[in-house]
């Protein structure tokens, strides 16, 4: 999930993430192994749908029909199929956002955890294909709590972002002007891939994710090592 609509914060070092997504769910009241695997069937028979056909043309019924079960199953984990679209959604926004949370004794230069970060950025947009392109083409759909949790959580990406930016800057090891356009630019480089990525393309996922970070490093002028 590429990150292009957050408005950086000013850094504070006391920031959390917040990766708690605000939801009412449906009849269940604890989770157990079992309602876990149940939940989790629901939410990939729902994925490949909306993937398929768009949150709009995708109701609940099909869901059910999908799974070969009852309408009640389906209500008993979750509220209705928005509560589905945003539970799948959020998981990609987290592992996303959540990219730069390094330790903070971690001693390695600023330049490194920025591209670790860029990296890891990129491989998990690629790696929740399709749902982590579900706020790109549908973002009509969410509820403003939802978009609240979810702009928190871009808010401590760029918390974390912008200060290492400008120290790896004073490192010698990046060379760029202003700051957050800089890091809007490089993190939305994942943002397009909605529109052109698909499995089992030419380059792998791998190679994929080697090719969006070395444009990223262009873009925040990494200086090479001598």
């Amino acid at each position: 999930m590429g990150i292009t609509s957050a408005t950086p914060n000013k850094p504070s070092a006391t920031h959390t993430a917040q990766p708690h997504l605000p939801q009412g769910t449906g009849r269940q009241r604890a989770a157990t192994q079992g309602t876990d695997l149940q939940r989790e069937r629901i939410l990939q028979a729902a994925a490949q749908l909306f993937a398929a056909q768009g949150y709009a043309n995708t109701t609940m019924a099909q869901i059910v029909r999908e799974l070969g079960v009852t309408k009640p199953f389906v209500y008993y984990y979750f509220r209705d199929k928005q509560e589905i679209f945003e539970t799948l959604s959020w998981r990609p926004a987290v592992d996303c956002f959540t990219a730069l949370d390094f330790a903070a004794a971690d001693p390695r230069r600023a330049s490194e955890k920025v591209m670790e970060g860029i990296e890891r950025l990129i491989r998990a947009t690629i790696s929740h294909h399709p749902v982590a392109f579900f706020a790109y083409r549908e973002p009509q759909v969410y509820r403003p709590e939802y978009l609240e949790a979810q702009k928190k959580l871009a808010h401590h990406f760029y918390d974390l972002l912008c200060p290492l930016l400008e120290e790896a800057r004073r490192d010698g090891d990046l060379d760029f002007d202003e700051t957050k356009i800089t890091a809007l630019a490089a993190c939305s480089l994942p943002g397009f891939l909605y529109s052109w990525y698909r499995p089992g393309g030419r380059l792998s996922p791998d190679e994929v994710v080697a090719q969006l970070t070395k444009l990223a490093s262009r873009v925040i002028g990494l200086r090479a090592k001598n």
